[in-house]
């Protein structure tokens, strides 16, 4: 019969057994992963590098804020689909897609919480692109007249002729705004 020590020996035995085989099967795996986060890593940095040289080209100097957004957005997104390949490779499918559903959830979550800087981002793009909007500019907007300071991702600034400066969302702006006629020798644009 054996005692509680054959008993306890017994069980340190199996598990370290149990333990040393885990780590055999698991070794295959963690290379592959690691060369796997080696050519991702390799391959995120070509293309970010990439996607900021097109940005770089399709927008002017003075839009350096939208190449910034889009090559950040890039990023995130492809070291996040990175991240759940990665535990695929490990064995970790199940916790890969349950993630993958859960910042589903969350990203849908904080779009709809976020709506409203979501739309002065997007308002903020327009605006930058629009030939007629630049700093320097007169305009009129929700009632206020002034001159374009400056235009952000999420608000632009007039500064009044009195000199105060007014800081709008741009979704409000973008929604509605007259330049002036006299500005430039151009006719007045309405967005």
């Amino acid at each position: 019969m054996a005692g509680p020590v054959d008993f306890l020996l017994d069980l340190v035995q199996e598990t370290l057994t149990t333990f040393q085989q885990g780590v055999l099967d698991a070794f295959p795996r963690l290379v592959m992963g690691l060369v796997f986060l080696t050519l991702s890593y390799v391959g995120i940095k070509i293309v970010l590098k990439v996607a900021h040289s097109a940005l770089d080209a399709l927008y002017p100097e003075e839009q350096d804020l939208i190449v910034s957004l889009g090559v950040t957005v890039i990023g995130v997104f492809l070291w996040f689909a990175a991240g759940l390949a990665l535990l695929k490779i490990l064995g970790m499918g199940d916790v890969a897609a349950s993630l993958g559903t859960a910042t589903g959830f969350i990203a849908l979550g904080v779009s709809y919480a976020l709506s409203g800087m979501i739309a002065d981002t997007v308002a903020g793009v327009y605006l930058l692109r629009d030939p007629d909007f630049n700093p320097g500019y007169r305009v009129t907007t929700d009632g206020i007249t002034g001159e374009v300071r400056s235009i952000g991702l999420r608000k632009s600034r007039l500064e009044l002729d009195d000199g105060d400066v007014v800081v709008l969302a741009n979704g409000a702006v973008e929604k509605k705004w007259t330049r002036d006629a006299g500005d430039s020798g151009d006719a007045a644009g309405t967005n």
